[in-house]
């Protein structure tokens, strides 16, 4: 009888246990209320990381973003899927390279500068003061797009360790002619028969594009980037058809770059 007693006391203190831990969460990460089925509470730099994510996304016409925006380019127009396409000019792992030494300003960057140089150059716009809350905010979901990985600064270029490797080309057997027929076949349907954009992609050439400071104005870099990113969706061209696409599109009118028009005040950039 003291024996049947005993076990129905450790029985029950089983079954309390047994209790206690099905009611505990499944992961050390997960929160009362994510164990209720209710989202957890944003923290204030997830905030921070969502808002430049939605600035990356709609650069020109973001409200923080827009006045220092000359054009119709968004950072997607090159960073594609807001910088998460593994090939085009892609933002993963970029934060890991800076500091970084750049020759074109003969200086160490930061990610920051080199952010905010794209608004005078590929943005045709100018540049945003350092701290500001653009600045700030799509500094922080590319840095967010590098966690967990190793720092290796860049001693020799601005560049991070998944940028879009570069052709071997030679620019002497460019055929503008062929790439003007490529940008009919492959490009028109969604940049315009002009260049000019449509509804289904921003400009490549004219006012509203990118001007001739930007890094895609020199024909072996668009190429290199045509060659991993277009056409959208189905990267397909070939080492020559991305030399003589990229030497047509560069061959057209766009914006000149005179740096004291795209600099703010007290800026010490080249």
């Amino acid at each position: 009888m003291r024996t049947s007693y005993k076990f129905l006391i450790l029985t029950a203190i089983l079954a309390t246990c047994y209790a206690m831990m099905a009611a505990r969460p499944t992961s050390g990460d997960e929160s009362p209320a994510s164990a209720k089925g209710e989202s957890a509470p944003q923290s204030e730099l997830d905030k921070v990381i969502d808002l430049g994510r939605e600035i990356v996304m709609s650069t020109n016409t973001h409200p923080l973003s827009k006045p220092f925006v000359g054009n119709d380019l968004t950072c997607t127009s090159c960073h594609l899927d807001a910088g998460t396409d593994p090939a085009a000019a892609t933002f993963l792992g970029c934060a890991t390279a800076y500091p970084a030494w750049s020759p074109r300003e003969e200086r160490v960057i930061t990610l920051e500068d080199r952010v905010l140089n794209c608004f005078m150059r590929s943005m045709n716009g100018t540049r945003p003061d350092n701290g500001s809350p653009v600045s700030v905010a799509i500094t922080t979901y590319i840095t967010s797009l590098s966690s967990g990985e190793k720092i290796a600064m860049n001693h020799k270029n601005p560049l991070g360790p998944n940028h879009v490797p570069p052709l071997k080309l030679d620019l002497a057997k460019a055929d503008i002619k062929n790439g003007a027929a490529v940008y009919q076949d492959q490009c028109a349907v969604c940049h315009g028969d002009n260049g000019l954009g449509n509804e289904d992609g921003p400009p490549v050439w004219g006012p509203r594009s990118y001007n001739q400071g930007a890094g895609l104005a020199q024909v072996p870099k668009l190429a290199s980037w045509l060659k991993v990113a277009m056409p959208l969706g189905d990267p397909s061209l070939t080492d020559q058809e991305s030399l003589d696409l990229a030497a047509y599109i560069n061959a057209q009118e766009r914006p000149e770059f005179k740096l004291e028009e795209h600099l703010g005040e007290g800026k010490p950039n080249k």
